[in-house]
């Protein structure tokens, strides 16, 4: 494990485990895409996870966040274990307590900005205030832009859009796969400042795979996975040490290929 900089220690050693897993295994067939991993993060903890191709970091993210059910193993998202829920509770947990934002942004073309972010809410049979919605986009910037359908808006106001819809129901925890993977480098740097602010201001707690060194050191922590299994871990991450464990962990892959 490395160290850089002052930012606060992550692993949830001080603070409420946001999402917990233990000995959590994936297996599609006969490739084994998890491999018996242990992982705690903490409450207002903003965790990166990076790794060469097939690692395994979508597998671990759509299994910490409830998408994917693990083959064996245990997880749990602010102290509820959903290994053992049925589907229907499943889906009311991640509806109630998580929050996903994607590489696409997966908005509705013919819905304003409000629209998409009140859609959560409608679903969940709730009739959303006016004033909730433009709360929401007020928090990433966009309370002017409430009218505009995304075909008016420019790919990273579309994010943050998508992160006001993620953030609406108030999730325990934002789950990120690549959010920043479509954008230029202005609007991901801009996006990556919110999720930053949300954690550090309101202890948002964010989990974010991405492949961009740059984007892994907004984190506090990275753990880096290998072969289905946490190879690293660095706290409070330098661009450029991600960058070069990252061309270290490649080269062994090619290596032991």
């Amino acid at each position: 494990m490395f160290r850089g900089g002052d930012r606060r220690l992550g692993g949830g050693m001080s603070r409420t485990v946001a999402v917990r897993l233990r000995e959590v295994s994936r297996r599609y067939r006969d490739l084994l895409a998890l491999d018996a991993v242990d992982l705690d993060v903490g409450r207002g903890e903003f965790l990166a996870v990076m790794g060469p191709s097939g690692s395994g970091k979508s597998t671990l993210l759509h299994c910490a966040a409830g998408l994917d059910r693990p083959t064996s193993g245990t997880v749990e998202i602010a102290g509820t274990e959903l290994t053992g829920l049925s589907e229907r509770r499943l889906t009311r947990l991640r509806r109630d307590h998580i929050g996903f934002v994607f590489q696409a942004f997966n908005l509705m073309p013919s819905l304003t900005a409000a629209q998409n972010v009140a859609l959560p809410l409608r679903l969940a049979g709730r009739r959303p205030a006016r004033t909730e919605i433009h709360d929401a986009l007020a928090r990433v910037g966009l309370a002017d832009r409430a009218h505009h359908r995304p075909g008016e808006l420019s790919g990273g106001q579309q994010q943050r859009v998508a992160l006001a819809r993620a953030l609406v129901t108030r999730p325990a925890v934002l789950f990120g796969d690549e959010p920043t993977g479509a954008l230029d480098t202005g609007s991901s740097r801009h996006v990556l400042t919110l999720l930053r602010g949300l954690v550090d201001r309101e202890e948002q707690t964010v989990v974010m795979v991405t492949h961009d060194p740059v984007a892994a050191s907004h984190a506090d922590r990275v753990v880096f996975l290998v072969d289905g299994r946490v190879a690293r871990e660095s706290v409070a991450p330098d661009a450029g040490e991600v960058a070069a464990v990252m061309a270290e962990l490649e080269v062994r892959e090619r290596v032991s290929r």
